[in-house]
């Protein structure tokens, strides 16, 4: 059986519940990438959702309804996130969207007007694209920092460690554009430029051309503003190419699946920058809870970066759930998410206001060890 298989097996019958009455359910739209380039971070962006949403459903839901989660695959295809969308914004029982991956897939949802025309909040995306946040929309609430805040931080790092030939490696698409022009607008304000940028096709991990490019320029550092298989691959490809630069990727990618993919030798060292706090170490109550409930309602699987973040935005949902009463609508969700200046989840806040919609800025930069284990 392939990931895809088991995946629409595993979250299939979520698609038969809103075949029956949703009275006494209140029901959230999840448009995640199940299979394709993304799976395996798709996969855990619901685990993370989903451990919550148990753990509230097993202590008497929300208001005394139980949360019913939708759960259907785009394969991280553009065209399929917005037919998606469409589908699950015509039921009127959807009463808030979660979830979502992509910049240029979400950017697509804004374009054609689709969160407008349904009048949903779409919580926790899992993209920093800044065409998602500027210029203002008031339909999409951010759990993490942006890419730009990202760009800054790891440009800050590398500068004050004496690096000023700094490239780029970018899916060449709204995504890693977005990644691209933090970067390259990070390196403006210290009157810098590029030693050179690379693009790769999305959807691949065909990146031979941008190794070549890249490594000719000699650079100090390369940030990377990819996803898991094609940032393995140049991993891969330039080290083995006798490449020396320091390698960072921007949040998006899953450190494990990098060593898996690119091999502990070639991994070893690349910085990985992240958007919420350190979840291998409890030492703050909300990581304390994560791991609690991954280990109660998904015993088989690892503490991630990425099913953490989904968890800390279904803990921001819930919270708007409760708040816009016992009876929500789409309307009053929105109202109630732009009502919670400073949630605290647990030791880490997220804050909204009407013309605010970045919950946060936190940003930190972690490296993978020699063991192939992440490290602060």
């Amino acid at each position: 059986m392939d990931m895809r298989t088991a995946l629409r097996g595993w979250f299939g019958a979520a698609l038969f519940a809103l075949a029956a009455s949703a009275q006494g359910q209140l029901v959230i739209g999840q448009v995640a990438p199940l299979s394709g380039v993304l799976a395996s971070t798709g996969k855990q962006m619901v685990v993370g959702g989903d451990i919550y949403f148990k753990h509230v459903n097993a202590t008497g839901g929300v208001h005394g309804q139980q949360i019913k989660v939708l759960v259907v695959d785009d394969a991280y295809k553009v065209d399929e996130t917005v037919r998606l969308t469409r589908e699950m914004l015509v039921r009127n029982e959807v009463v808030a969207l979660y979830g979502f991956a992509g910049t240029a897939n979400i950017t697509k949802l804004l374009q054609d007007e689709i969160l407008e025309q349904g009048g949903a909040a779409l919580v926790a995306p899992y993209t920093g694209g800044e065409s998602l946040r500027n210029p203002f929309n008031p339909w999409i609430f951010h759990v993490r920092a942006g890419y730009a805040d990202e760009a800054e931080h790891m440009v800050q790092q590398l500068t004050t460690l004496g690096m000023n030939r700094i490239a780029v490696m970018y899916q060449d698409d709204g995504f890693g554009k977005a990644g691209l022009a933090g970067v390259e607008a990070a390196l403006t304000r210290r009157k810098m430029k590029l030693a050179a940028s690379a693009g790769y096709e999305r959807n691949t991990d065909k990146v031979d051309a941008a190794v070549k490019t890249i490594k000719a320029a000699d650079p100090q550092a390369i940030i990377m503003v990819a996803i898991n298989r094609p940032a393995a691959a140049f991993a891969k490809q330039y080290r083995e190419a006798g490449g020396g630069g320091q390698l960072l990727n921007i949040s998006v990618v899953d450190p494990a699946e990098i060593v898996k993919l690119a091999g502990l030798k070639n991994a070893h060292g690349l910085g990985v920058s992240q958007v919420v706090p350190y979840p291998f170490m409890a030492n703050i109550p909300v990581v304390r809870e994560y791991q609690e409930l991954l280990k109660k309602y998904a015993p088989n699987e690892q503490i991630n970066y990425t099913s953490f973040e989904q968890f800390l935005g279904a803990k921001v949902l819930v919270e708007g759930l409760k708040r816009a009463g016992p009876k929500p609508t789409r309307a009053k969700v929105v109202k109630a998410l732009e009502g919670m200046e400073r949630f605290d989840l647990g030791g880490w806040s997220v804050g909204y206001s009407p013309t605010v919609r970045a919950g946060s800025k936190f940003v930190e930069v972690t490296v993978i060890g020699a063991s192939g284990k992440l490290l602060r």
